[in-house]
């Protein structure tokens, strides 16, 4: 399938939200180094993130074959971005080399999706960053004893109404399976529309 540059397939979400997290990741990450996202939807965030980036090498992936067209061709001007491949995070194979990245990038996955797929991203980053690179997870969640926007209650309730295994995650537990894969939560950024950036660092072992 092809794409004319007007016929891209647009999330209106990740256009809102990609000035704010770049914004982040600026304040973040050193000026070079070599990134993957995750569930990279339309595009929007690659392009977007490795324009304003030219020293990090972009590795966009995507779990539905279909959409990476559409990424492929947003990202078509950009050196700096891979081809981008099918990636299933579930999968015990991830197509590239370990402890090889310093970032890994995901937004608006693990509350639509299986739990397992949180799981998996945490054991993922925990296999392919090097020590003391950076996941960085995008979205809404709920945080223990805080509360919650009435806009994410409705929202949690229509994911679950779409798929019982999906729904806004509580914080604690997203922290506790990053804990088991080896990394640690180091921030929580507050974002516009409800939402959190979370920032993952993995351990470095000691000497």
């Amino acid at each position: 399938m092809t794409f004319a540059p007007d016929a891209l397939p647009t999330s209106p979400a990740a256009e809102r939200n990609k000035g704010p997290i770049l914004a982040e990741l600026l304040r973040r990450l050193p000026g070079s180094g070599r990134a993957l996202e995750v569930a990279a939807g339309t595009g929007q965030h690659a392009a977007h993130f490795a324009a304003a980036l030219p020293g990090w090498q972009w590795l966009p992936t995507e779990p539905d074959a279909a959409m990476l067209p559409a990424i492929a061709a947003r990202c078509a001007n950009l050196p700096n971005v891979a081809p981008p491949q099918v990636l299933d995070v579930r999968s015990p194979a991830w197509p590239l080399p370990p402890a090889s990245l310093d970032a890994l990038y995901c937004a608006n996955m693990i509350h639509i999706a299986p739990w397992a797929c949180c799981e998996a991203l945490m054991r993922g980053a925990g296999r392919h960053l090097r020590a003391g690179g950076w996941l960085l997870v995008y979205g809404p969640f709920l945080a223990e004893g805080e509360p919650v926007a009435p806009s994410n209650i409705a929202f949690d309730a229509d994911l679950r109404r779409r798929d019982a295994s999906w729904g806004l995650r509580r914080l604690g537990a997203v922290a506790d399976a990053a804990d088991a894969a080896g990394l640690a939560l180091a921030e929580r950024v507050a974002m516009p529309a409800h939402n959190l950036l979370l920032v993952l660092q993995r351990r470095v072992p000691p000497p």
